[in-house]
């Protein structure tokens, strides 16, 4: 009875549960860079080259959280799954870098 006793306390140690703290804060970071993105779309008197950046920077902050807490690659075993994603980003940049390339020359 001592044994099963222990073995259900290394299984509850082993698997921490999170709880709602860490996706509440990812939807309001979520929620905060769309307004940011939102509002420097909207305010007219910026550089169209600032908002660019702005909007690209918002846009890969936005994926990180939607991958790292929505999709839960942070967590172990996604190895697989991080690395097809990789695959595609390379893929698709060289695309579209190709692209580029034949339109302008």
């Amino acid at each position: 009875m001592a044994s099963n006793h222990t073995a259900t306390e290394q299984n509850t140690k082993r698997h921490k549960v999170e709880g709602p703290k860490k996706h509440i804060i990812a939807f309001l970071f979520s929620v905060l860079l769309t307004f940011i993105a939102f509002a420097t779309v909207i305010s007219g008197e910026i550089n169209k080259d600032f908002i660019y950046i702005i909007l690209i920077g918002t846009a890969i902050l936005q994926v990180f959280v939607q991958m790292a807490f929505w999709m839960h690659m942070k967590d172990r075993g996604h190895r697989y799954a991080i690395i097809g994603i990789l695959s595609g980003v390379v893929v698709v940049f060289t695309a579209v870098i190709m692209a580029e390339y034949w339109v302008w020359w």
